[in-house]
């Protein structure tokens, strides 16, 4: 029961971490100026990279 839970867990994590890869740019005009907006774009797509490897991870150990 526990490993279907992180299973759970560790999809809705990948989950996220596609979603902000995705919509980096539709985010950060809502949340940033021009100028800082590329800077912004690039680093919320590493962390959405980063979620997804863990969330990938996550599923595949559990």
């Amino acid at each position: 029961m526990l490993w279907i839970i992180l299973r759970l867990i560790g999809a809705l994590i990948a989950l996220a971490g596609v979603i902000l890869i995705y919509d980096a740019r539709i985010i950060t005009k809502k949340a940033f100026g021009f100028g800082d907006q590329n800077e912004a774009t690039s680093g919320l797509k590493i962390v959405g990279t980063i979620l997804s490897c863990i969330g990938a991870l996550i599923i595949f150990f559990c």
